[in-house]
């Protein structure tokens, strides 16, 4: 029997390896077994199995647009500039240790690990220009806890799955609404509960309203904290949502742009 199997299509796609895929096609026989495999099902990935397949039998694990019920979801609005404070922010007001932060690039994914490191919170980095033995080195670390914050690129995370995982931060929000629902789904496995927090730039606005339309889920806005956005809210006009989390007190620092930042924000 001879058998194509792609995996990670969605990924592929997004990458731009569709023509290898199809140079690949045309070498394999006409009477193949094609097995296609995507986490994420957007309706380029619809188009690229019925170019491949024929008559597909569909294995379907969940709704595209679920979230577990047991992943409490909140979202920051935070300035660009200030998403790497934030994060050191609520690493140590919350106390939070085994967190999966995503990244869009390598190069801000390295970016983030030298500046947790700078401020001595244990942090890694797994992206596409880690070998393989590098990448399980720095897995097996934060799985046994020796490192307490993994920053990952979507392509490298792919096919890690950590047991009772309690945190994911999206650092960079994805621009395809769809793999938010797969970065979040690394927690809140096996019926336990997990926190997904987000951060959103003015610039990522447009990717959390349609991340919102697909999902269909009143996410936590997280209000009260040091670094949101310099001018006005994303939420205003809207009826303020009750939140006391706000990743610890905290003071200040200019008293004047703290009673302009409490203005915009309640």
């Amino acid at each position: 029997m001879h058998t194509l199997v792609l995996d990670e299509a969605d990924q592929m796609l997004d990458m731009g390896f569709i023509n290898d895929v199809k140079k690949i096609v045309k070498l394999t026989p006409k009477n193949r077994q094609t097995l296609l495999f995507s986490a994420t099902m957007p309706l380029a990935i619809r188009e690229l199995a019925e170019m491949f397949l024929q008559d597909p039998e569909k294995v379907e694990v969940s709704p595209v647009s679920s979230t577990a019920e047991n992943v409490e979801q909140r979202i920051y609005f935070v300035d660009k500039t200030e998403k790497r404070n934030l994060l050191y922010h609520l690493i140590k007001n919350e106390n939070l240790s085994n967190v999966l932060v995503f990244s869009r690039t390598k190069h801000g994914a390295d970016n983030v690990v030298k500046a947790l490191r700078k401020k001595d919170i244990p942090a890694e980095a797994i992206h596409g220009d880690k070998s393989q033995n590098a990448r399980q080195r720095v897995l097996d670390a934060f799985k046994n806890k020796e490192v307490g914050v993994l920053v990952a690129t979507d392509i490298a995370a792919r096919g890690i799955d950590i047991e009772q995982l309690p945190y994911v931060i999206n650092f960079d929000l994805p621009n395809i609404p769809e793999t938010y629902v797969h970065r979040i789904g690394r927690t809140g496995r096996a019926g336990n509960g997990g926190i997904a927090i987000s951060f959103c730039g003015k610039d990522e606005h447009p990717y959390w309203k349609d991340i919102q339309k697909l999902i269909k889920v009143d996410v936590q806005t997280i209000k009260d904290h040091p670094y949101p956005w310099h001018e006005g809210s994303p939420e205003a006009g809207e009826k303020p949502k009750n939140s006391n989390r706000s990743g610890g007190a905290h003071k200040s620092r200019k008293s004047n742009a703290s009673k302009q930042n409490k203005k915009r924000w309640y």
